[in-house]
């Protein structure tokens, strides 16, 4: 087998959801847009649940479709873009529920799914999707008469639990929604974490599920193994991939795996980055191409059929920060060329 394999702990997915429930009053909802954050979206939403979770947060409403066909009727589905030009059907029709993001979106709706349930988005400050306090305010009344199922905002430096911004972005929320009856979120992952004044309503959890930062206590969730497919050895003085960017100054043994940037290994690992065989730690060597990583095998008294790149020993965001990225990107982008593999599915 030359594919690389990506197994995803399902259980470990249910359980971070479980412990982070556990640290809310209100309901907790699960946020699997972009594929679950490149696990699956099929496996993870069944999954979610039968632990329980009835409420799911999507990026795009196309993306909804593949969750209501993994958990049937009946759990809540809100898409965060809102309702866009062409969506209607598709809202109609899988029964989702927009988080309006403007008036413009808010005329549309009122227009075009009249009677169907929505959310509303609001802009705290982070600048990027809601509708703004003078926005708000001139349609309060009107939206509030659709009975919307939800009003959130979204924290843009929640995993700095320190940062003043985020207590503006809790008042700002608080004074937006005073005197409304519907329910409210603000809280993602790192607003769990920050405590219960961003709880609110309802949390919806991300990252963490997945075992990302800023959930330290997250259990991993995925462990992804790389064929070894050939072992050389590299002599003294000789180089190793692309641009002659490493040379060996011991006679060293190297060996190539298969997986490189195609399957979501940034190019920017190159430097740094080790493989792991059990406890073993094996350095990167040369450039990370294609298709294709060479490994120092040196300290192995064997080399295993495969090496790992993600494990206990080096989770998502360790290998994110040795890239000068953050563990979203790691997850989102590993891609569809693994053997992808799954434990603790729902049955």
């Amino acid at each position: 087998m030359s594919a690389a394999r990506l197994s995803i702990d399902l259980d470990a997915i249910a359980t971070n959801w479980r412990r982070l429930a556990r640290l809310c009053d209100g309901e907790t909802g699960a946020t699997i847009k972009a594929n679950a954050y490149g696990l699956g979206v099929v496996p993870v939403a069944q999954r979610l649940a039968a632990e329980g979770a009835r409420t799911f947060f999507v990026a795009l409403a196309e993306e909804g479709a593949a969750v209501r066909q993994a958990v049937g009727a009946g759990p809540r589905i809100f898409v965060f873009s809102g309702h866009m030009h062409g969506d209607t059907q598709l809202l109609r029709n899988l029964d989702l529920i927009p988080l309006l993001n403007s008036p413009d979106q808010l005329v549309r709706h009122s227009e075009m799914a009249r009677g169907r349930p929505c959310g509303i988005q609001l802009d705290t400050g982070m600048n990027r999707l809601g509708m703004e306090p003078g926005e708000w305010s001139a349609v309060r009344d009107l939206v509030m008469a659709l009975e919307p199922a939800l009003v959130m905002s979204h924290l843009a430096c929640a995993d700095e639990p320190a940062h003043p911004f985020n207590a503006t972005q809790r008042q700002t929320f608080a004074d937006m929604t005073a005197g409304i009856s519907a329910p409210r979120s603000l809280a993602a992952t790192g607003g769990i974490l920050l405590g219960r004044d961003y709880h609110f309503d309802l949390t919806r959890p991300g990252i963490g599920l997945y075992g990302g930062a800023p959930y330290d206590q997250a259990v991993p969730v995925v462990t992804v193994s790389l064929p070894v497919i050939q072992t050389r050895t590299v002599m003294a003085g000789e180089t190793v991939g692309y641009g002659n960017a490493w040379v060996a100054q011991a006679d060293t043994q190297v060996a190539t795996v298969a997986a490189g940037y195609a399957d979501g290994v940034h190019r920017a690992l190159s430097k740094g980055m080790q493989l792991w065989a059990g406890d073993i730690p094996c350095p990167v060597v040369g450039r990370v191409s294609m298709d294709l990583i060479t490994v120092d095998v040196s300290a192995l008294k064997t080399v295993p059929p495969m090496l790992e790149l993600l494990n206990t020993h080096q989770r998502i965001d360790a290998l994110a920060e040795n890239a000068g990225t953050i563990g979203y990107e790691i997850l989102t982008s590993l891609g569809m060329r693994y053997n992808r593999r799954y434990a603790g599915a729902s049955t």
